[in-house]
Formats: structure tokens, C-alpha cells, sequence
């Protein structure tokens, strides 16, 4: 596509050559000629002057030189979202139609339009929603419901009577609905199983990313709110309630009973403890412990999870630890000294 093309759909503004011809993507360092890139990241600034693309996205406010075409836009993370939708090839398509070795119960009810793939297994009373599409060995559970143009990539389970939304992705592997984590110990110190007896509903736009496990709730709901976005190998225990448009990145885990706020950002391995309050737009840091509530707007990172401020103070001090150490021993050494020449005195 012509570089001027693509700078009119993004709304940009060009300085140089609108002619070029884009056709491919890629970061400051491994771009090559014919490819568009962006500068998002400050810490990545200097890349800029030795890019071999040939045309770089920055923002409006951007004052460098730039060795190549470069497009002023608002937001250059954005954009670069956008151009990819422009220049990526098409998406797989999967024709509709139920595959011969799809195993389907005959009270199962499918939408107009649907793709059920190799292997898929649908059980009883479950509904599967227009255009969705169900990739090989998917399983759906008695009475779980399907929402429409949702996608469910290979060895994704939805298990009974668990609700989703429409247009809801779920990446390879994934389970909606397993048993939550409840056990109770009689009087010899025997684990006994806590019946789960609740469901998992994901609201509408949500995608779940692979190998992630989200716990049906021991009564109730586990809820997903609409827009929630949860990456690979997420955790999320019984009775959890997460609002609208949170994100999660890998490894999450969270708790039984927790709720998480609307737009709510929890990063890689951030951990929390069961039964909290975690407000609206919290931000928790990366490999965070949270054993507390968190206020509404705030950034917490470290464990346990403090103001994110306070926490990199601290882990300021943490690290002089061992020069500290030295320098008391020193202290030390001249005390003992001084009291050595005393005693001699």
C-alpha cells in the first residue's frame, strides 16, 4: 500500500515521500526498507536515527530528526495497531458446516452459520451461537452457552452450563468453568471435596488467551465483564468478579471471592490474595503480591503491594544493603579499636 494511503486512514501527517510503497511492518531495529515502523517507547528513541524503514510513526510532539519518511500521529502504539489491520494478510477463514467426526447431542442447538470442527464434542441442552466457530476438539459442556461470532480455538473447553458472550476469543487450551479450588479437612486431617456447584459468564468482546483457566464458582457466578482482555496462563479462582475492560497479562492469579474493578491493569505475575476490593483503573505492577484492598486509581507494585513510589524507594534501599553492611562493620571495627585503647590506657 502507498505510504500516503495508509497515512490518510490513520490521520496522520506526512513529512516525506507519500509515494513509497509499504509492505510490511516492523520495529525500530529489524525493520527494513519497504517497512513501516513506530516509535511508542521513549527508551527506544535512538533507534530511530539508525532504522532502515521507511517510514516511521511518531508523535505529534516529537522534535527528533527522523532519517526517513515519518507520519505525526496522536498516538503512534495506536496507529501501528491500525496499519497492521491495512497491510496483514487475510484472516483464516473457516467455512461453515459441522465437521463428520464432530460428536453433537441431538437437543444441542446451533445457530445459523457455524463452523464445528474436527473432534468437537457438544454436549446435551448447549447452545452454540450464529457464525461462531468451534476449531478441532473443542468441548462444550451440558446447557453451556455459546454466544455469537465467538471463536474457540483447538482444545478449548467450555464446561457445563457456563455462559459466553458474543464475540468472545478463547485461545488453544483454555477451560471456562473447572472446578474451583475447595477442599475441607474432617477431624483425621482428610481433604474432603467442597462441591462447585456455580458457573462461569463471560461477558461480550472478551478474549482469553491460551492455556488459562478460569474456575466456576463454588455457588453463584465467577463473572468476566464485557471487554475484559486476559492473556496466557491466567488464573482466575471461584467466585472472582472482574469488571469491564480489565486487562491482565500472563501468569495472573487471582483468588477466590476477589473483584476487580472496571479497566483495572494487572501485570505479569501479580498475585492476589482471596476475598479484596481492587477499585476501578488500579494499576498493579508486575509480580506484585497483593495481600490488601487497593484503592481505586492507584499503582501499587512490590509485596507486599505498596504505592508504587513508596516501593521502588524501598527496593532502592534494599539493593544498599550490602554496602550498608560494610560500612557498620567498619563502624564496628573502630568502636572496638577505640574501646581496645581505652582499656589499655
Amino acid at each position: 500500500m502507498q505510504l500516503a494511503k495508509i497515512v490518510e486512514k490513520l490521520g496522520g501527517t506526512l513529512v516525506g515521500d507519500g509515494s513509497l510503497d509499504i509492505k510490511g511492518l516492523g520495529s525500530l531495529a529489524d525493520a527494513q526498507v519497504g517497512d513501516l515502523s513506530f516509535l511508542a517507547n521513549p527508551r527506544y528513541t535512538s533507534a530511530v536515527a539508525s532504522t532502515l524503514a521507511s517510514a516511521v510513526l511518531l508523535a505529534k510532539d516529537w522534535k527528533g530528526e527522523c532519517p526517513c519518511a515519518a507520519v505525526y500521529v496522536e498516538n503512534p502504539d495506536r496507529a501501528f495497531a491500525e496499519a497492521a489491520l491495512l497491510l496483514s494478510p487475510p484472516p483464516v477463514g473457516f467455512a461453515p458446516g459441522v465437521h463428520p467426526t464432530a460428536v453433537i447431542a441431538p437437543d444441542a442447538k446451533l445457530g445459523e452459520g457455524v463452523t464445528i470442527g474436527p473432534h468437537v464434542v457438544i454436549q446435551p441442552g448447549a447452545v452454540v451461537g450464529d457464525r461462531s466457530v468451534l476449531v478441532a476438539n473443542c468441548y462444550v459442556g451440558h446447557e453451556a452457552v455459546i454466544g455469537s461470532d465467538c471463536r474457540l480455538y483447538a482444545h478449548v473447553s467450555i464446561r457445563e452450563r457456563c455462559v459466553l458472550g458474543n464475540r468472545v476469543i478463547i485461545h488453544d487450551g483454555s477451560v471456562v468453568g473447572s472446578d474451583g479450588f475447595g477442599y475441607t479437612p474432617d477431624k483425621h486431617g482428610v481433604w474432603h471435596k467442597v462441591l462447585q456447584l456455580g458457573i462461569v459468564e463471560v461477558g461480550d468482546d472478551v478474549e482469553i488467551g491460551a492455556n488459562a483457566a478460569i474456575d466456576r464458582a463454588r455457588f453463584g457466578k465467577t463473572r468476566v465483564g464485557n471487554g475484559v482482555k486476559i492473556d496466557n496462563l491466567v488464573q482466575i479462582a471461584h467466585n472472582v468478579q472482574i469488571g469491564d475492560h480489565a486487562v491482565m497479562a500472563s501468569q495472573v492469579g487471582i483468588s477466590g471471592s476477589t473483584w476487580i474493578g472496571r479497566h483495572v491493569q494487572l501485570g505479569g505475575q501479580a498475585g492476589l490474595a482471596g476475598h479484596l476490593h481492587v477499585g476501578d483503573g488500579a494499576v498493579v505492577g508486575a509480580q506484585a503480591g497483593v495481600t490488601k484492598d487497593v484503592e481505586a486509581g492507584s499503582f501499587v507494585s512490590g509485596y507486599p503491594a505498596m504505592d508504587h513510589r513508596k516501593a521502588t524507594k524501598a527496593h532502592a534501599h534494599l539493593m544498599r544493603l550490602p554496602e550498608l553492611k560494610e560500612r557498620i562493620k567498619k563502624l564496628e571495627d573502630l568502636v572496638t579499636a577505640l574501646q581496645q585503647r581505652e582499656d589499655k590506657a
